[in-house]
């Protein structure tokens, strides 16, 4: 062991009293999943069964929800922000940060489509021209209107929005970067903070909610653990607890499908509610306003004007059908075909290109979330031709990167530019859990971390159509397109052509809907989603999240990179990972946490060169174990994985 190595292990260990979340329950194993990559060699269908069987869990707890009145006291906490010049922000890192920019990105996609439908009215035939005149009028004011509330919502994501693509080291590990973060958007008074984090303990989330308390905000804490075990376990969840300003809101569903992978079940409640909530909002504001241009979007807003108690029960029962169909037999036959697949094309070392446009920021959070949870090579950059080759990409219709990066997130990227007197002020307040004083090589790595995670860099992942070039389907690869209705016949047939496989998931109340025709050599998924007139379409993102999350999952569980449910791929990327990494390799070799700790270090610092520049490298997890119980050495041990 270097002396490297050594030192960071037993630095870790000092504060590893604050990262050790065994207890956890959304670390731990789900009963119903506990033999899943056994079943997944046998029956497909049956693993993803068994993980929309956990989405149970996810059904109770928003019933819960819903039964306790509090979606109508949240809405009219926001709406008295938004109606007093307040504004709302989502703040989170890894899973809560994706879904803290696609709540963002909703809400902005539905006043942006308000105005730009409002900025002309056309009038019906025979209107005198005074009438048409004030209608011009009304529709100019309500455009105005509709432009403001499409900028009252932020997104916070630790690292900003690179972090889509690329979690951002050390980010998520300190609270003081999430204070400066969403200081850095001018939170005040009035404003609302919903502080967004799966676990209930993660420091830059924890960071949010404190700045926006200070600086006199609503704040909202949501997490998915119980209080008693947080309190006991975390110290700095407990003082967010016990603190009387920030509400809670605890969505805990229980363990995960896959043991610790927040990205699921978690995240698809906080999904659910928050969505409810903006829903609510929504109705209300559209409603005063009379959304004059829309005539038929003003009739459904009126059908439940004010937010009614009838929504939340309505969205319950949306969610229970859409989740009845996921789990009949006919559904999962049809996703058991594109698992299948997705695994003939990573088995043979080919790629996989995904072509969405109103959903590319629910692909995208799936595609991304991947990496860190099932060490799969991330997206690669345009001018990183050394790194390795991305299994699975995204595709938006826009020609351009530039624009296609508009069209995700619905507004301008947001990406960090801090200077080295802002970072060297940052890492001196995170001293008492980083290393001690801020020496000049922190605050040069930490610098050379802000360059690489810039606009200009994020501008390298070409997700326009500009990037096909860089990705152009060969045979074996494959191409999927997943829909609302839209079709994309150029790029599937296109790949069709040059010999690759082709997928494609509809979501739609009726196949009637679906702008396509059948082709047999496709691998076609429809998903009838339950029609409703929610203005946020807000049971379809669910669908989305659940379906896309299942796909990925067995995927992932079939081609060996989970075992049982625990991911034995995790990357180590941050402290909480380093911990459930630690604590797997104790458990599955016998050592004692501080020797598996100095193990795993042992064996980051092998394949370290690999992972900073997204070559592929063998499971930290796994070569630990091997190493321990067969004797052998990094090399040999990576060559038996092979």
């Amino acid at each position: 062991m270097s002396e490297s190595s050594r030192r960071r292990a037993e630095e870790f260990l000092k504060i590893s009293g604050q990262f050790k979340l065994g207890a956890l329950v959304t670390e731990a194993s789900h009963p119903a999943t506990a033999n899943l990559s056994q079943v997944a060699k046998q029956d497909t269908a049956a693993a993803l069964k068994l993980l929309f069987d956990v989405d149970d869990d996810v059904i109770r707890k928003y019933r819960e929800f819903v039964e306790s009145g509090r979606a109508g006291e949240i809405k009219e906490t926001v709406l008295r922000s938004l109606k007093n010049g307040g504004r709302i922000f989502f703040t989170g890192c890894g899973a809560t940060g994706r879904l803290s920019i696609l709540l963002d990105s909703v809400w902005r996609d539905f006043w942006r489509q308000q105005r730009v439908a409002n900025i002309t009215l056309a009038p019906h035939s025979g209107e005198r021209v005074v009438e048409r005149k004030r209608d011009r009028v009304r529709g100019s004011f309500f455009s105005a209107l509709a432009s403001d509330f499409e900028n009252r919502t932020f997104s916070v994501m630790a690292g900003g929005d690179y972090a889509l693509i690329k979690s951002v080291e050390g980010f998520e590990d300190f609270s003081a970067f999430g204070r400066k973060q969403l200081r850095d958007l001018g939170v005040r008074e009035g404003d609302v903070v919903f502080a967004i984090t799966e676990g209930g303990e993660t420091s830059f989330v924890i960071g949010t909610a404190w700045e926006g308390v200070d600086l006199g905000a609503k704040v909202y804490f949501i997490y998915n653990n119980p209080d008693e075990i947080l309190c006991q376990h975390v110290e700095r969840s407990r003082e967010i607890i016990e603190d009387p300003r920030i509400e809670k809101i605890n969505l805990t569903t229980g363990a995960m499908a896959i043991a610790g992978s927040t990205r699921m079940q978690a995240t698809s409640i906080q999904l659910a509610v928050l969505l409810t909530v903006l829903e609510m909002v929504v109705r209300d504001l559209a409603g005063d306003l009379g959304a004059p241009a829309s005539r038929r979007r003003v009739g459904e807003v009126q059908k439940l004007a004010g937010g009614t108690p009838a929504l939340p029960e309505l969205f319950l029962a949306k969610l229970e059908e859409l989740h009845a169909t996921l789990k009949s037999p006919e559904m999962l036959a049809q996703l058991a075909r594109l698992v299948a697949l997705e695994e003939s094309v990573y088995r043979a070392d080919h790629k996989n290109n995904y072509f969405a446009d109103r959903f590319g920021i629910d692909v995208l959070t799936d595609t991304t979330e991947r990496s860190p949870t099932y060490c799969t090579p991330p997206f690669r950059k345009a001018d990183d031709t050394a790194a390795a080759e991305s299994w699975a990409f995204l595709f938006l219709p826009q020609k351009g990167t530039p624009a296609a990066w508009r069209y995700l997130l619905k507004r301008e990227p947001c990406c960090l530019a801090w200077n080295a007197m802002e970072v060297r002020e940052l890492l001196a307040a995170a001293e008492p859990l980083a290393k001690p004083g801020v020496g000049e090589d922190k605050l040069s790595q930490t610098l050379e971390t802000i360059r690489k995670i810039s606009r200009a860099e994020l501008m390298q992942f070409k997700i326009g159509l500009d990037g096909l070039k860089l990705r152009p389907p060969v045979k074996g690869d494959s191409a999927i397109g997943i829909t609302s209705g839209e079709f994309y016949p150029d790029q599937l047939e296109a790949a069709q052509k040059a010999g690759a496989k082709t997928g494609l998931i509809s979501f739609c109340s009726s196949r009637r809907q679906s702008a396509h025709s059948s082709k047999s050599e496709m691998v076609e998924v429809f998903v009838p989603v339950p029609e409703t007139d929610f203005l946020l379409d807000g049971v379809t993102r669910v669908a989305v999240k659940l379906v896309m999350n299942a796909l990925s999952t067995c995927t992932m569980v079939r081609l060996g990179r989970v075992m049982g449910n625990f991911m034995v791929w995790v990357v180590p990327s941050n402290l909480k990972l380093i911990d459930r990494a630690t604590r797997y390799i104790a458990q599955l070799t016998g050592l004692t946490y501080e020797r598996a700790n100095h193990l795993l270090f042992e064996v980051l610092e092998y394949v370290e060169s690999r992972m900073k520049s997204d070559q592929a490298y063998p499971p930290v997890v796994g070569l630990a174990v091997l190493r321990t119980k067969h004797k052998l050495t990094n090399e040999e041990a990576e060559e038996r994985l092979k």
